[in-house]
């Protein structure tokens, strides 16, 4: 049993320029059509601010605060106030197509504020994920010293 069959021979029946038959049967997968924005969320004990930009950062698409939406001044840190605010900019990134968010949360921080968010930081994110947009990574972007300025209080420290 002899191999008569030469390169040519196996190529004549093929046309020239069709793709091969295992080109044609793989599909790309379709791509997520998902908008991404990132979300920083600011939170301290007195207020919330959300602030929602594209995904570079550089352009603003909605913003809100605690402040916009209680007329109390001493309401404007509290969760319902945070959600009210989420709520309010969730509204302005999807009328702007944004279908998805990075999350930042920011606590006051440095070397005198305190290092975690405030109430209303949790309740934000919830508004946000109950509005329909997907929530992608959140990461904790409080600034922390590096043994920059003293602290206040005095050499013995505040005494309470």
């Amino acid at each position: 049993m002899e191999n008569t069959d030469t390169p040519e021979k196996a190529t004549e029946g093929k046309k020239e320029g069709s793709p091969a038959p295992a080109e044609s049967q793989v599909r790309e997968a379709p791509r997520d059509s998902t908008r991404w924005g990132i979300a920083h969320i600011f939170s301290s004990y007195n207020n919330t601010i959300i602030h929602i930009t594209d995904i570079t950062g550089t352009e603003t698409i909605s913003k809100a605060s605690g402040g916009m939406v209680v007329k109390l001044d001493h309401l404007e840190g509290s969760p319902t106030a945070a959600m009210s605010a989420a709520k309010k900019a969730a509204e302005g990134a999807l009328e702007k197509g944004i279908r998805g968010l990075h999350v930042k949360i920011k606590a006051p921080g440095g070397h005198n504020g305190p290092n975690n968010p405030g109430p209303g930081a949790q309740a934000a994110i919830r508004a946000l994920s109950r509005m329909g947009l997907r929530i992608g990574v959140i990461e904790d972007v409080t600034p922390i010293p590096h043994d920059g300025c003293r602290k206040k209080g005095g050499k013995r420290g505040r005494r309470v």
